[in-house]
């Protein structure tokens, strides 16, 4: 198997494991699916993906939602370029408990 097809392989699995909603640590149990191969994939595809956008800067770009009711609402878009939408003062803490996930 070339590097590529694992690549392509192991971007797959990432995929799975998203659409899932499990951990990665439970979706590696599930599929009997080794968890440090999971993790060293995942920070290598990562990386890939990194090097094809903008250099990361640490930092992460919040911006303001268009407000559709009269409470103003967060999007999150994270450097991977999974968005997370209708952030509000009363759910705040479900940023955290997402970004825990990941």
């Amino acid at each position: 198997m070339t590097t590529k097809q694992r690549q392509h392989d192991w971007q797959q699995i990432m995929t799975d494991c998203q659409a899932s909603g499990l951990s990665g640590m439970a979706f590696c149990k599930q599929q009997s699916i080794s968890y440090h191969q999971f993790t060293y994939w995942r920070s290598k595809l990562r990386q890939t993906q990194g090097s094809q956008s903008n250099p990361k800067s640490g930092f992460t770009r919040v911006s303001a939602a268009a407000p559709e009711h009269s409470e103003t609402e967060l999007t999150v878009t994270l450097p991977t370029g999974i968005s997370i939408t209708g952030l509000r003062g009363d759910n705040i803490e479900l940023l955290g408990a997402i970004l825990r996930q990941l």
